[in-house]
């Protein structure tokens, strides 16, 4: 079996004017503008609404699997997210204590998948996919808070208020706006707040020329790598982003945000007493740390119906399914979400409710599941990262030990292809083959849609492709 081959670089559909939508995406964070991404390489008009007064990311390192690398890349911007990105060459596993766990080695798994891992700073692949939706053609205007849809009840268009009183119509709207989504209690005619998870995150950068002088720490930098600590209640997380400029670290903790504030000033004296005992290499890292935030994590149960009756209006990313953190997949599921939906809006030949009901039920059908095993197992990684000492914990390392193994052997395989199976498995790092990685990994929007579209369905209309 052959490696499979990496991703054909989507062209802009073109279309007649009279099937042509006007899409509304409410937030311009990295999930609108995918979506804004995909929607334009369908042949239809965008406008991205953003509540900021201005565009931008905040937060630090983000991780993209192949699944997310795969649409990246097919969205034409390669080259561009190359020049800012960072390619780890193993996933390390590693106790409190500074014990080695368990390692997968990323570069096979791409090689296997035919599309890389990259870190990246968010803030660089944000201007990676704000360039590219303008470039497509995408409006963007800022100081825009949605406070209202308004859906006709033929289904072919739908209106949003904005807080200064003034409205825009479009035949779809598509609610982008993160894990506060409140497109999502628009949606549902009620409030429905995200729910607490009882973990929050430190999020911490370290500039790597600090690092230098340590030998005990150059090797974080010399060789990328992506590294996980384990121990009893919390966890860490590094790896180094811009090319070896900064080093990303993100610690979770017990929540001890008081309120419902989502994010605060940490104390960084009150993060590193938690690590005291710790490998001796968390420690030191913590000392070159001046200040940092906390976030608290929630997730989003997805909803029983993503979109409006009408067909006007419907939800994608975390406003409908965040999950924790611990697969790196609350983007890569956002970004799924805004591929396959693009793919969708590409089949339809004219704007009727009917044509967007079936591209829309074809979107929930190929996200629901899977998204929904992603949440579950983000919760199960939860756990996992942070059981005590004792029994459990050395059958979890056994664990980790034995599915290492197994990935050895397939590795000494020459040629191996990663095939997909939809099945979780036992193995505690859940990238692997054995995890999730079967089905996480693998993913292919087109397929994945091609697969579910209704084959008496796909309607005329005069689309061709403009190179």
């Amino acid at each position: 079996m052959s490696p499979r081959a990496p991703p054909e670089v989507r062209q802009k559909t073109e279309r007649d004017p009279a099937n042509r939508l006007d899409v509304i995406v409410v937030g311009a964070g990295l999930g609108g503008l995918g979506a804004a991404i995909s929607i334009l390489l369908a042949g239809h008009n965008v406008t991205v609404l953003e509540s900021a007064s201005e565009i931008g990311e905040i937060g630090a390192g983000i991780q993209a699997l192949p699944n997310s690398t795969r649409i990246l890349i097919s969205w034409g911007i390669e080259e561009k997210l190359k020049n800012n990105a960072t390619q780890p060459r193993y996933v390390n596993m590693i106790g409190w204590k500074g014990n080695h766990l368990s390692r997968m080695d990323l570069h096979a798994y791409a090689k296997a998948i035919g599309t890389p891992f990259w870190d990246f700073h968010r803030a660089n692949l944000h201007k990676c996919l704000l360039d590219r939706a303008v470039e497509l053609g995408a409006k963007v205007i800022v100081n825009s808070r949605v406070v209202a849809v308004d859906c006709a009840e033929d289904g072919l268009s739908s209106t949003v208020t904005l807080s200064n009183g003034t409205s825009m119509a479009a035949n779809l709207i598509v609610g982008a706006d993160g894990i506060s989504s409140s497109l999502r209690e628009i949606l549902l005619g009620r409030p429905d707040p995200p729910k607490p998870t009882g973990d929050l995150a430190y999020r911490l950068l370290i500039n790597t020329e600090d690092m230098l002088p340590y030998p005990e720490l150059r090797g974080f930098i010399e060789d990328p790598q992506v590294n996980y600590w384990l121990g009893p209640d919390i966890h860490a997380v590094n790896y180094v982003l811009r090319g070896g400029k900064l080093f990303n670290m993100v610690l979770l903790v017990p929540d001890d945000i008081q309120g419902t504030e989502m994010k605060v000033e940490g104390s960084v004296e009150k993060m590193q007493a938690l690590y005291e005992g710790w490998d001796p290499q968390i420690p030191k890292l913590l000392k070159l740390c001046k200040s940092t935030e906390k976030w608290r994590l929630c997730i989003r149960p997805t909803l029983e119906q993503w979109t409006h009756s009408s067909g006007a209006f419907t939800l994608l990313g975390d406003a409908v399914h965040a999950t924790l953190p611990y697969l790196a997949s609350g983007f890569g599921m956002a970004l799924e979400d805004a591929s396959v939906l693009g793919l969708c809006l590409e089949r339809i030949s004219h704007n009727s409710r009917e044509q967007k009901l079936l591209a829309l039920d074809v979107y929930e059908q190929c996200r629901r599941e899977r998204t929904e095993k992603v949440v579950a197992r983000g919760n199960y990684q939860q756990h996992l990262y942070h059981i005590h000492d004792g029994e459990e914990q050395r059958e979890r390392d056994k664990k980790f030990k034995h599915f290492e193994e197994l990935d050895r052997q397939w590795i000494a395989q020459a040629g191996s292809q990663l095939e997909e199976r939809f099945e979780s498995g036992d193995d505690p790092l859940p990238w692997r083959y054995n995890g999730v990685g079967c089905w996480l990994l693998t993913y292919d929007a087109d397929e994945d849609v091609e697969r579910r579209w209704p084959k008496a369905s796909t309607g005329g209309g005069e689309m061709s492709t403009m190179l």
